[in-house]
């Protein structure tokens, strides 16, 4: 049987939710790097007894708050999602433990079995973002599809997606008439030269 990745793929509305990262060292500078850039909106709360420099600096330009504590449980209150990035794996699997205690989200980091979901390599052009996953097992494929999508994936794109939408707003008939009119529109984006 072949493998397969049963992931489900979602696009969070970070702006609207809550997420704790546990940790202050390089690992946490660069899970907070990844979800800022891919949503600089997202509402984050760092916990570590230390911060190096640079996560302070990022920190700041993308208004997330730091706390200068020991982990405890009390600080995943009102969190949605929880990224777990201490160099203390004891620390990590308590963070992971109070979160499926409480149905909270969580990823340790480098430890996916103590992960509900991934950061995989996500492409964003405008309005177009393309998440991708190797289900964990090998964040350089997914760091050189990124690379590969971002380079193939025209500049323009977002102003095609601008105009078929503004199109599909003029289209009549019922949803079905008009899923098969954009079917037809769009179908020159896949078709082989």
């Amino acid at each position: 049987m072949t493998e397969r990745n049963n992931l489900y793929p979602i696009f969070l509305k970070t702006a609207k939710l809550h997420i704790l990262i546990v940790g202050g060292g390089n690992v946490a500078e660069e899970k907070l790097t990844f979800l800022t850039k891919s949503s600089p909106d997202a509402k984050v709360t760092m916990v570590s007894p230390m911060f190096r420099k640079a996560t302070r600096e990022l920190a700041n330009r993308f208004d997330v708050a730091l706390i200068t504590d020991s982990y405890h449980a009390k600080y995943l209150k009102g969190k949605h999602m929880v990224i777990a990035t201490t160099d203390v794996p004891e620390v990590n699997i308590q963070v992971y433990k109070d979160c499926r205690s409480l149905d909270k989200l969580v990823n340790v980091a480098d430890n996916p079995p103590f992960c509900d979901f991934y950061m995989g390599g996500i492409v964003t052009k405008g309005n177009v973002k393309i998440a991708i996953s190797t289900n964990g097992q090998s964040p350089t494929t997914a760091k050189r599809l990124r690379q590969f999508f971002e380079d193939v994936i025209p500049e323009d794109i977002n102003q095609m997606v601008k105009n078929l939408n503004d199109y599909r707003k003029t289209i009549k008939g019922d949803f079905e008439q008009k899923v098969d009119k954009m079917n037809e529109i769009t179908q020159k984006l896949v078709e082989k030269v």
